[in-house]
């Protein structure tokens, strides 16, 4: 992100009561101890990996091109449930080939059998192979984003004479828009999110550490269900919480601190994304209530914009222009959102660059902020699907004020 802007809060309104946010002052200690918890069991709407690589071939066809290799494992565990760390995927007209090593022998046959892809298991990184697919290609994409310098080469050479072009964001196509069982994943991250934060709360006090609210927050999520946690977790206190991304460090949370909890829990896969703010001893009055109230207002004003057919910048647009309405448009320093899905940054993004429009069954966050050195940072987040009249929130912890 870029670097602090070092606005002051110029235009704020002082002097106007809210309520707390729910953290008690100086709650009891011995909220630190997590409680037992029994997790609840899953019952996931089943993925519809069938029929994604039929969707891929034309686009394909129209990158001009008669077969794609998949080097992102990511996109190749999207088109055929392989969650192997090593691999490629090659898709031509009728046929694909996941080729991997000797680790996944089994794993791999049973789990791309849903997508009628063969499995090829070598120890030479897949040249024989993929040699012999590329004879009958007249022209072989590459993942440009995904593709080393020495790979490409390594390909070029591979498949001489046939000929190899770069292609962008082909499969990402396809994963911006999530099936009910992706959306279903998601939405259930997000509840264990949730559930985990409202368990934490009581710790958002003077003498916690940051790192102790972080690490109890994933303890939190992972005995409540979850495979794993979304991303690094992100707790910033005082003085840290005016740096978007800064990492959980021992400062021990003051009264009246500003605290940003970042965090997501991650299910089969897919992850939920959500940051809520907090001052610590209570919302109070001032400045720092003032920063609370006009950072929620902003994502209100992102969120009143999400629908169908919106474009994504106007989306970014509605959370800058209340923020600058506030006195706070230069201390927002980061774009509005991004897509939520297998990966915890995918598309689409939700910025003023953005030139495409939202559609639904898209997940995205909408996250604006606000930070400034003399008083602390502030930012709201939720992961949302978007819907033909609107969206629904996939993260649901309270944001009362």
């Amino acid at each position: 992100m870029a670097p602090h802007l070092g606005s002051g809060p110029r235009g704020f309104r002082h002097g106007r009561r809210f309520w707390r946010l729910g953290v008690p002052p100086r709650a009891r200690r011995n909220r630190r101890a997590t409680q037992t918890v029994t997790p609840a069991p899953l019952n996931l709407a089943p993925l519809e990996l069938a029929g994604r690589l039929d969707r891929l071939r034309p686009l394909i066809d129209q990158a001009s091109c008669s077969a794609l290799l998949v080097t992102n494992l990511t996109n190749i565990r999207y088109l055929t449930g392989f969650t192997g760390s090593a691999g490629v995927l090659w898709v031509e007209e009728k046929e694909a080939w996941l080729i991997t090593d000797g680790r996944y022998r089994s794993q791999a046959a049973a789990e791309v059998a849903a997508t009628d892809t063969q499995s090829e298991i070598t120890s030479d990184g897949g040249k024989e192979k993929l040699t012999e697919l590329a004879k009958n290609q007249t022209t072989i994409g590459l993942e440009a984003n995904n593709v080393t310098w020495a790979d490409q080469q390594n390909y070029v050479n591979w498949f001489a004479p046939t000929a190899v072009t770069p292609t962008s964001g082909l499969v990402e196509e396809l994963r911006s828009i999530k099936d009910p069982g992706e959306i279903d994943r998601i939405e259930n991250a997000g509840h264990l999110a949730d559930q985990a934060l409202a368990a934490v709360t009581g710790l958002i006090t003077p003498g916690t550490t940051e790192k102790e609210i972080a690490q109890t927050l994933e303890k939190e999520m992972m005995v409540r269900g979850a495979d794993g946690t979304a991303f690094t977790t992100l707790v910033a206190s005082g003085p840290n919480s005016a740096r978007p991304h800064a990492q959980p460090t021992d400062r021990q949370l003051e009264e009246g601190d500003l605290v940003i909890c970042d965090f997501g829990a991650q299910i089969d896969g897919y992850r939920s994304d959500m940051t809520r703010s907090f001052r610590v001893g209570g919302t109070g009055q001032g400045p720092k209530a003032d920063l609370l109230q006009a950072v929620l207002q902003a994502q209100q004003a992102g969120l009143n914009a999400v629908a169908n057919g919106v474009p994504l910048k106007d989306i970014d647009a509605a959370c800058r222009n209340s923020l600058q309405k506030s006195g706070l448009g230069d201390a927002f320093i980061h774009g509005t959102g991004h897509g939520v899905g297998l990966d915890i940054h995918e598309a689409p993004a939700v910025s003023s660059r953005s030139t495409d429009n939202l559609r639904t069954g898209q997940v995205i966050t909408v996250e604006p902020g606000a930070y400034l050195e003399e008083l602390g940072g502030v930012r709201w987040e939720d992961t949302l699907v978007v819907t033909d009249t609107g969206h629904r929130a996939l993260t649901k912890a309270p944001k009362t004020l």
